[in-house]
């Protein structure tokens, strides 16, 4: 087999990138090379398929130092027994290729992860030197997102906090049970200790020194996790409970869900929940409710009798429609927690609600200029001039809502 050519290698490890989420950027130190020290930037508002207040599409280069690995897990393309193409970069090519990314204004940082080769510590020391040749060697100010790898050394995951505005370390699956099924090389008690030791350092490196110096910043960005979603049979439920105890235990920024799909030549036999792209959407939009919305698990767990979210509504509309004795609420009198539980109202519609009913009695026609989306809140909602009757309660209100049964084809 003749040497792969830097493009060659980059379709392949960008291609097998594709199967990690965890991406984001938010929260990340904000940093520019507009004093003439070094190049690139980064600022808070996101790096991977995100927009920037101006407008802006920024996006990462996004890739895999190496899809060789010397694990077996059941679920991933990238297993020692799975028959794919495979490929490597050294660290100086990784280097070459985030900074001639960045000079062509093709992306404004680094997504890097890796499947293991020779040694956990062998592949984590490879990926911190990646960091480090960015950072001091050619002044890279742009974001950089290192997926760790949880039996490296402490000193090395410490090593990688003090280059990376992020780091991720994979729970790979919602229950230990699982791992132990799909993984059995990795082990869940090693990932939540690298995910707490993590934490530790990140919190450690916020407190002052006796001489009233803070010391260098450690993973200012966080730290997420990225699960498999659909290759172990859990059920949606257990997987938002396994999410709400992630983030309680080590203050991560995200969990990421990864919708499983089938591998060819699999050694296993995988359940698959379809589909699955959709579930994953409905896990997201579940998250969302939980982080942002005041919404406890076990409330969109109640609205879930089967343990599987709704695939035809979001999880949101699925709470209110079994909660109808709650509606309709009054948007000029009801408090803000009820607010944020009307489907098609969003926290900023919640926020100028309550700004603008400080000055006048809302109507039908300020709730559409104000951002609510109408065609779903209405049936759920009063306003000056606006009753749902009894269309709250009518029998057919899901179906107002789910999407018309489709002729499926078999070709």
């Amino acid at each position: 087999m003749g040497k792969k050519s830097l493009d060659q290698k980059l379709a392949i490890l960008s291609d097998a990138a594709k199967y990690d989420a965890s991406c984001a950027s938010s929260g990340g130190q904000r940093r520019d090379s507009r004093d003439g020290k070094g190049i690139g930037s980064v600022t808070g508002s996101g790096i991977c398929h995100a927009y920037a207040p101006d407008g802006r599409c920024i996006s990462l280069l996004k890739i895999l130092m190496t899809n060789f690995c010397i694990y077996d897990c059941a679920y991933c393309v990238n297993r020692v027994s799975s028959n794919v193409e495979r490929a490597r970069f050294s660290p100086e090519e990784v280097v070459e290729l985030t900074l001639e990314f960045y000079r062509r204004n093709y992306i404004e940082g680094l997504f890097l992860s890796s499947g293991i080769i020779r040694s956990p510590d062998d592949t984590m020391a490879d990926m911190v030197r990646i960091a480090r040749l960015l950072r001091q060697e050619h002044g890279f100010r742009g974001y950089i997102h290192l997926k760790t790898i949880p039996n490296a050394a402490p000193e090395l995951i410490e090593a990688a906090g003090l280059y990376a505005d992020r780091l991720s370390i994979n729970v790979e699956l919602p229950t230990d049970k699982a791992v132990a099924d799909y993984a059995p090389e990795k082990s869940p008690e090693r990932i939540r200790r690298a995910m707490a030791d993590v934490r530790l350092l990140k919190e450690a490196r916020k407190e002052k020194s006796f001489t009233g110096k803070r010391p260098p910043r450690f993973a200012p960005a966080g730290q997420s996790t990225q699960m498999i979603v659909g290759a172990d049979g859990a059920q949606d439920t257990t997987i938002l409970r396994s999410s709400t105890r992630l983030y309680s235990s080590y203050r991560l920024k995200r969990v990421y869900y990864s919708a499983f799909s089938p591998i060819p030549d699999s050694s296993a036999a995988l359940p698959l929940v379809k589909p699955p792209l959709m579930r994953e959407h409905r896990l997201y939009q579940a998250d969302w409710l939980l982080r942002f919305y005041g919404f406890d698990v076990e409330e969109i767990a109640a609205a879930a009798p089967t343990g599987n979210l709704d695939l035809a509504v979001d999880p949101k509309l699925a709470w209110a429609l079994a909660n109808r004795h709650l509606f309709p609420l009054d948007v000029n009198r009801a408090e803000r927690e009820m607010l944020l539980r009307i489907p098609g109202v969003g926290v900023r519609s919640v926020n100028r609600i309550l700004a603008t009913r400080r000055h006048r009695t809302l109507r039908y026609e300020d709730l559409v200029r104000i951002g609510a989306n109408m065609k779903q809140a209405r049936p759920f909602l009063t306003a000056l001039d606006w009753h749902p009757r009894a269309l709250t309660d009518s029998a057919d209100l899901r179906a107002r809502f789910a999407p018309p049964p489709e002729q499926l084809q078999l070709i």
